[in-house]
């Protein structure tokens, strides 16, 4: 969240509600079998509603369609990034290295998030 923004958010302090999507800077969706809604539904209000970086990481093979993670099916994780009100998107991949314009520095590839959250599990 933008610490700037949140202090124009009416609501933040008594309810925590954001009404603008200019406070959110990134909203990240991990899929799991739920994912129609990740690439469909949450895509859709998350681009109206202004949020400048979507990611939704499929780290598992095989859940997510073949049309949003190609064929064969493998860890993929896409960065959405809002040009002129639409999203534009980008997949990364094994060793590709992540391009995010919250996150410029970031020096991390696909394979080390999806290891990251396989240790987790």
């Amino acid at each position: 969240m933008d610490e700037d923004n949140i202090a124009s958010e009416p609501r933040w302090e008594r309810e925590s509600i954001i009404l603008s999507g200019q406070t959110i800077k990134l909203a990240v969706e991990v899929v799991l079998t739920n994912w129609r809604d990740d690439y469909l539904v949450k895509m859709a209000d998350y681009e109206s509603l202004g949020i400048q970086e979507y990611w939704i990481v499929e780290h598992d093979l095989g859940i997510g369609g073949r049309r949003y993670i190609g064929n064969p099916k493998q860890p993929t994780l896409t960065v959405f990034t809002l040009v002129d009100g639409e999203y534009e998107l980008q997949q990364f991949c094994g060793n590709d290295r992540l391009l995010s314009l919250t996150f410029p520095a970031l020096e991390l590839t696909a394979a080390q998030i999806f290891a990251a959250s396989n240790s987790v599990e």
